[in-house]
């Protein structure tokens, strides 16, 4: 079996439902999908129409908050009951959090942040990655141990189709002794973090970079994104000097994203920064340089300056 664990009826679940069917189709194996997590879990029976042969689902009030020990007590008894060929999960905060343990436990291996996943003509599973700072891709294998666990990045594959039911398809509730809720940890307080458009989310992302010049200007970057209902996206440079959070930050080291639009203002275009937006459907890239590295993924390129670029759009805009 092909097995996708996640936290969430979500996006990066249904991308990953979407390969393993693809992988199922080679390999014959098949795809089971292992949520854990709240009560918001109720609704996963959805997930059957999209073609997976069983989805297991562990919904408890206790789980509603990740509690690294609870979590990995949990899904380590059951997965051990599914015994499975391969273990996929998203490289998002749970994914990164949870499958290492995980591996760790069963003592096998795990690939992270994965940007492609195949079989070969002797059947032995694929795990592609960057690697040596997005310079090479690694492709590696794990032929002796299972499961073979991977994390995939959010937004490298396209979401699964809605297929209908199989035949024999189901989903069950699984029930968990008291015990395996014990902890150690105690949560004592809990913020919602209230912030702007997810990147990952959006159709639209203007992301910025050094080419701005100063902090300041970041506002003219916001005033467009709130003008197009998008998301402001960044460059590590800009992260690093403290103009943004790392919650915008697109990239290797960022966040993955396929957007509609995406606006590169005043990014040179590093080639960590392009593996993680190049599959955009539209690039429109500002830059000063013409021969930045920028402009060989563009499919708009504007050689001018990024700050009285983006003033400009801004004010053709608001004169509509």
């Amino acid at each position: 079996m092909i097995l996708i664990l996640g936290n969430k009826v979500e996006r990066s679940v249904l991308e990953l439902i979407g390969k393993a069917i693809n992988l199922s189709e080679k390999s014959g194996m098949k795809v089971g999908v292992f949520l854990i997590g709240g009560r918001e879990l109720e609704n996963a029976e959805r997930l059957l129409d999209y073609g997976v042969d069983q989805v297991f689902v562990v919904s408890d009030e206790r789980l509603e908050r990740f509690v690294s020990d609870v979590y990995l007590r949990v899904s380590e008894r059951i997965i051990k009951d599914m015994d499975p060929e391969i273990i996929l999960s998203p490289a998002d905060t749970f994914g990164r959090s949870l499958m290492p343990m995980i591996a760790a436990k069963l003592e096998t291996g795990l690939t992270a942040d994965c940007t492609e996943l195949d079989f070969d003509e002797k059947g032995n599973f694929l795990q592609t990655r960057p690697a040596i700072g997005g310079n090479i891709m690694a492709t590696i294998v794990i032929p002796y141990h299972k499961p073979k666990m991977a994390t995939v990045r959010p937004r490298t594959f396209n979401i699964a189709k809605e297929i209908g039911r199989k035949k024999g398809a189901k989903l069950e509730f699984l029930k968990i002794p008291d015990e395996y809720f014990e902890s150690n940890v105690r949560l004592l307080s809990f913020k919602e973090k209230r912030d702007e458009v997810n990147i990952q989310e959006a159709d639209v992302i203007v992301a910025a970079g050094k080419g701005l010049r100063r902090k300041e200007n970041m506002e003219i970057v916001r005033e467009l994104a709130g003008l197009v209902g998008g998301a402001v996206g960044a460059s590590r440079a800009i992260v690093d000097a403290k103009w943004i959070s790392h919650d915008h930050q697109v990239g290797l080291s960022g966040k993955t994203v396929k957007p509609k639009v995406y606006i590169a203002a005043g990014i040179s275009g590093a080639v960590q920064h392009i593996a993680g937006m190049q599959t955009s459907e539209m690039i429109i890239a500002i830059n000063k340089d013409k021969f930045a590295p920028i402009f060989k993924v563009a499919d708009i390129g504007i050689v001018a300056d990024a700050k009285s670029t983006l003033e400009e759009i801004i004010r053709r805009l608001r004169s509509r």
